[in-house]
């Protein structure tokens, strides 16, 4: 028998850590019907917005920040907490990198633009059975262990 996961100072049940993967695999089941169905996945949708031919992505992705931003000004409003029970914060982003974000922007856009599909849907294209997305995922876990690995001599 193991022991029981610990959070921070509090001690998480195996039955309560099973039932939040549940919960957490229903809502991306969800989320990825939710992408499927509103053509965020479509290949030809984000050729449309790269090649600005429908406004319809760009919606999609403005409609995404409004709900973000209501929901971070909601979190900290109402000092909500996590499941393990621990105030949730978020620290503010240090102004002055705007170079960094240029560079960290054009890499994302150019892999976005190349496999034609953003990071998160990856998973969901994979489930829609366009398996050839795995190699795109294991690029992206390769990129992220590449910066993992470079980000102590790059200039931060």
């Amino acid at each position: 028998m193991t022991a029981p996961a610990t959070t921070g100072t509090q001690v998480v049940s195996p039955t309560r850590r099973y039932g939040a993967f549940l919960v957490y695999f229903v809502l991306g089941v969800g989320f990825g019907i939710v992408l499927t169905k509103s053509e965020v996945l479509s290949w030809f949708r984000i050729q449309e917005m790269f090649r600005f031919q429908s406004p319809r992505m760009y919606e999609i992705i403005a409609s995404a920040i409004a709900v973000a931003t209501f929901s971070v000004q909601l979190i900290r409003r109402l000092g909500l907490k996590s499941a393990s029970g621990e105030l949730i914060t978020i620290p503010p982003k240090p102004l002055g990198h705007g170079v960094r974000y240029a560079v960290g922007g054009t890499i994302f856009g150019l892999g976005w633009a190349l496999t034609g599909a953003c990071p998160g849907p990856l998973f969901a294209l994979i489930g829609n059975g366009l398996t050839v997305m795995i190699l795109a995922v294991g690029s992206a876990l390769a990129g992220t262990w590449l910066y993992g690995f470079l980000r102590p001599r790059l200039p931060h």
